[in-house]
């Protein structure tokens, strides 16, 4: 198998430390309210038919992150199929500073996943669908499990955006005060501290991320070679939309409405997302259940290799295995 690019399509990095699996088609598609969004499709590798995962990122990142956990889903006998969220990769940005991270409501995002849904996993992949959800893409993952029960066999997902720990006030009431600022024009503001910095060799020691200089300098060496990939800050705007997203993840309701199987992974040093939140929400769930992984920081994909391993050993007793 060869690597497919249409020369007046999207384009993938393809650099020494972060090759681009072989067999992959690239293309755009249209969500329903007409934004472009990039995406990729890879077919299985062998005989063994497992279906397809639907790989969803977290905010800021882009498809050549997960490069290796491509080929490693693959290795298992399933295809991968994986897009840019709107507003950050290759797809489409929504606003003229194409540095900051935005978006206009959460749910647009679970509009993104619908039309790649429809688009592109019902015409071109191999059913049962399995989705896998990271961080940002671990909430609308955990939506996608209370909005459809029929779009997906199962879901997992590693250190979900449910809540954020030490904030001055709960989610609900960030949400509120971030929409008041919106609301006064603006939302298209950067959020965050000063302090806060661009990936680099430098930024590595103390980073929130993970604990494996190798893989995290891989994301640094992805936006050297294509700086358009990468986004900073996050908008007001976003804050706002994403608060109100966390907000209804934590109301009493919400467990139950999940209705698919379910598997949530919480990373035990994870500085980003709380783990906490993601306990206390998987004790609550009636189709589901979680697990901590010890050591962990926030991006178990791109962790060391032993952590890597406990995240695929969980994966392949609840997918792998249940799909063979």
């Amino acid at each position: 198998m060869t690597t497919i690019v249409d020369p007046d399509g999207p384009k993938l990095v393809n650099i020494t430390s972060n090759p681009i699996p072989e067999g992959v088609r690239v293309g755009y598609f249209r969500t329903s309210d007409q934004v472009r969004l990039r995406y990729a499709y890879w077919p299985r590798t062998g005989d063994v038919h497992q279906g397809t995962v639907c790989l969803v990122h977290g905010r800021t990142e882009y498809i050549e992150k997960y490069f290796e956990t491509i080929a490693d889903f693959r290795s298992r006998g399933f295809a991968v199929a994986t897009f840019d969220w709107r507003g950050q990769g290759g797809s489409d940005r929504l606003i003229s500073n194409r540095s900051l991270g935005y978006v206009d409501r959460f749910s647009d995002y679970w509009c993104d996943l619908k039309s790649f849904h429809a688009e592109i996993l019902l015409p071109d992949c191999p059913p049962p669908f399995y989705l896998v959800g990271h961080s940002m893409g671990g909430l609308v993952s955990l939506f996608a499990g209370a909005h459809d029960r029929l779009m997906f066999d199962r879901i997992f997902v590693s250190a979900p955006m449910v809540a954020l720990d030490r904030q001055p006030l709960s989610m609900g009431g960030m949400a509120k005060a971030a929409s008041v600022l919106s609301f006064l024009g603006l939302g298209q503001l950067p959020a965050g501290r000063r302090a806060d910095k661009p990936m680099s060799e430098k930024t590595f020691a103390n980073n929130p991320l993970t604990s494996d200089k190798v893989r995290y300098m891989r994301s640094v060496d992805v936006v050297r070679a294509n700086p358009r990939l990468g986004i900073g800050k996050p908008t007001i705007n976003w804050v706002a939309a994403a608060m109100a997203a966390m907000a209804e993840a934590g109301r009493d309701d919400f467990p139950g409405r999940i209705r698919v199987p379910l598997l949530m992974l919480a990373a035990a040093r994870d500085q980003v997302v709380s783990s906490a939140a993601i306990e206390h929400l998987g004790l609550r769930l009636r189709t589901g259940s979680h697990a901590v992984i010890a050591g962990a920081q926030h991006e178990m994909f791109v962790e060391n290799d032993f952590i890597r391993g406990q995240v695929f050993a969980a994966f392949d007793a609840f997918i792998t295995d249940q799909s063979a």
